[in-house]
């Protein structure tokens, strides 16, 4: 297939990106290389995609650099390529910040989507997977988190911009008949990772012998699922686009389907672990013991996460595989790797 990665300098899009050309596709990969964090890091995960492609001999990566708040860029790139199928990953992140600036969530979140939505109709794509995130059960304490339970109370901009996502993807299920996933990400890490994380800034701090920062005063507890599980999930969605669900109804509407080609599903690791225990992993993995600092929970953030995934087992078979201490150890090795390149 030729598939479409956007956010492709991403921490999750560059990873797509190598597994997709590993299983011999074309792969066109769109970003914009915005500052929210050190555009060199997305360089540099480009340039890593593009390496693995020569050493593979898999010449079939092109990245074009676009804002997808660009419609007509958006638009010609589609004309271009043609591609078989999108998983639109591009998105301004970041709950905290989302709270100080709204306005670049609106353009890349919303305006950015529409215009994604737009592309995919007029081009006759088979399959829009796009990032949703954890962050839409907000309000939720009903745990595990299931996308059969309504999710309807954001805490966030950045929650609520993604729960926006899947409501207009429905509706574009719905009106031309375009089958789209959305996939609720629950807190990401690995190499190659956003240094905006937890895993990230702990690492960064603890080398130096700065203090971190543990909000909620360490209670918080994370389903932390690791970049190669959620790979291997999104790729197994990709081939199989949804159908409708013949069993809805409007009586007692089921939240996770519909009469459309829509379907969202949670992915995620099935084990929340508490922050402290992560810290603890790292530390271990580091050799350092961290000097912290206890800060109450922050405005937009929640308590804890915990994916049900029920739904991915038994319609892919897929089941997440990586502990937390072995996936930050991986964590380890690329940082250290990488930023002793760096000097």
């Amino acid at each position: 297939m030729t598939i479409l990665v956007t956010g492709a300098a991403g921490f999750i899009g560059a990873t797509l990106c190598k597994r997709l050309l590993h299983d011999g596709h074309e792969v066109v990969g769109l970003d914009n290389f915005n500052d929210y964090y050190d555009p060199q890091l997305k360089h540099d995960r480009v340039t890593d995609v593009q390496q693995y492609a020569l050493e593979q001999n898999k010449p079939n990566f092109k990245l074009k650099k676009l804002g997808l708040s660009d419609k007509d860029g958006v638009e010609q790139l589609f004309k271009e390529f043609k591609p078989t199928a999108v998983v639109n990953l591009a998105a301004q992140a970041g709950v905290r910040r989302s709270l100080q600036d709204p306005t670049p969530y609106i353009e890349s979140n919303i305006v950015g989507f529409t215009n994604i939505l737009e592309a995919c109709r007029y081009h006759n794509v088979g399959h829009l997977v796009y990032a949703s995130s954890s962050s839409v059960y907000g309000a939720n304490t009903d745990m595990p988190f299931s996308v059969h339970k309504p999710a309807d109370h954001p805490l966030s901009l950045y929650a609520a911009t993604k729960r926006a996502n899947e409501l207009f993807a429905h509706s574009y299920s719905h009106l031309f008949n375009i089958p789209t996933t959305g996939l609720r990400f629950f807190t990401v890490y690995g190499p190659w990772g956003r240094p905006d994380m937890a895993l990230f800034s702990f690492t960064k701090a603890i080398l130096n012998g700065e203090t971190i920062n543990v909000y909620n005063n360490g209670e918080h507890q994370r389903d932390f699922t690791y970049i190669d599980d959620i790979v291997e999930g999104i790729v197994q969605v990709i081939a199989n686009p949804p159908q409708g669900n013949p069993n809805w109804s409007g009586k007692n509407p089921e939240p996770a389907s519909s009469t459309a080609p829509w379907r969202l599903y949670n992915i995620g690791n099935s084990k929340p672990v508490q922050l402290m225990t992560y810290i603890t992993a790292l530390e271990k993995s580091l050799g350092i013991a961290a000097k912290k600092n206890f800060l109450p929970l922050q405005p937009g953030d929640v308590p804890a996460t915990w994916a049900d995934t029920k739904d991915l087992l038994v319609d892919f078979g897929y089941v997440a595989k990586t502990e937390v201490a072995a996936g930050i150890e991986q964590f380890v090795a690329w940082y250290k790797k990488y930023y002793s390149q760096k000097h």
